[in-house]
């Protein structure tokens, strides 16, 4: 069972890496003149050069290559390289978003994200869902259906956000990617792009000419390092209904960022029924939350959220290896289906000479 201590710490944890990665919100206003296009090139870099740090530090790197071993056929290597271009463009979508006028959108997206994720669950993977989660859902399409008819559209930045994450997911969970794994792999594979974009647009010599930029972009980085950090803390010591619940923490920070700093109104993003809709379906996922985090502590049964994050490392101690075991598993299935094949062979080479 956990510890409060352990719960006051995974808690921090887990609202401080949210409060970072929205800060990372706003970096397109800091590094101007840079676009917001740039500055999104330069946080795949900046990111890649963390992880890099971070797995080292950790030593995890051993993990890494494990799972790449086990990739052996040209299906698997295209369903592992297929998810790089829409965490590409979730990146490049949100530094660009806030400095073109999108942020409220790009808010509205990760609003919806939450979900858009509990009804794939439900539809592609058979998922249970509470009666509150289908609530939530209904109050949800009921907004955004208000401002279809309203409107007669919803931003394309919106439906890219919410519509564009769970692909990515299922393409990861189909060959059960190990997230540090992906997430690497995705910025070593993006970077020949944005190098190329740099330089093309004129991205470095921008960056060497402007003076704040010489610290802004190992921050970017820092901080991009340390809400990965951060979360990987919250992943280990939290269970996983207050995780998920304190994972809706992010896009009411870009709310609030988009109104403030932004200075964006409520009408840019749309109308006040679809957010009044959509905070209220939140409120009913977080409600279903705290009721299922109260269960299982009333039943003695609350742990620690030991499976891998988007952003956290396999146990040292007990690395679950999903793909490992399934690859295991069919390599078994194969060699006893060509022993039983030899017996059978066998056995008709016996049955002959007995016939004869």
């Amino acid at each position: 069972m956990l510890t409060s201590n352990q719960t006051a710490q995974g808690t921090f944890a887990a609202i401080a890496a949210n409060f970072l990665f929205s800060l990372l919100f706003l970096f397109g206003l800091f590094m101007q003149p840079l676009s917001g296009t740039q500055v999104a090139s330069w946080r795949i870099l900046m990111m890649l050069l963390s992880l890099v740090a971070l797995v080292s530090v950790l030593k995890q790197w051993q993990h890494v290559f494990k799972y790449l071993k086990t990739l052996k056929t040209p299906k698997e290597w295209l369903i592992f390289i297929l998810p790089t271009p829409i965490l590409g463009g979730q990146i490049w979508l949100f530094m660009w978003g806030p400095v073109n006028g999108f942020g409220l959108d790009v808010t509205l997206g990760y609003f919806l994200l939450p979900l858009v994720m509990i009804v794939v669950g439900r539809f592609f993977y058979r998922e249970h869902m509470s009666i509150l989660q289908w609530l939530a859902a209904l109050l949800a399409a009921v907004g955004i259906g208000y401002d279809i008819l309203q409107y007669g559209t919803i931003s394309w930045v919106t439906l890219f956000v919410c519509l564009g994450y769970p692909p990515y997911y299922l393409l990861r969970r189909k060959l059960a990617v190990p997230p540090i794994t992906g997430l690497l792999s995705d910025l070593t594979l993006l970077t020949p792009v944005v190098l190329v974009m740099l330089y093309s647009s004129g991205g470095f010599s921008v960056a060497a000419q402007t003076v704040n930029l010489w610290y802004l972009l190992p921050l970017l980085g820092g901080f991009s390092a340390l809400a990965m950090s951060l979360t990987m803390v919250a992943s280990s010591k939290l269970p996983v209904s207050l995780f998920g619940t304190l994972s809706y923490l992010e896009p009411v920070f870009l709310f609030v960022l988009s109104i403030t700093v932004l200075s964006q109104s409520l009408e840019e993003g749309g109308s006040l029924f679809m957010y009044a809709m959509i905070v209220t379906a939140l409120s009913v996922m977080i409600a279903d939350s705290a009721l299922s985090y109260l269960n299982r502590r009333r039943e003695d049964r609350l742990h620690g959220y030991n499976e891998p994050q988007i952003n956290s490392f396999p146990s040292r101690q007990r690395l679950k290896n999903r793909r490992i075991e399934g690859i295991l598993k069919a390599r078994r299935f194969r060699k006893i289906k060509r022993y039983q094949n030899k017996i059978d062979k066998m056995s008709r080479k016996l049955d002959k000479l007995y016939s004869k």
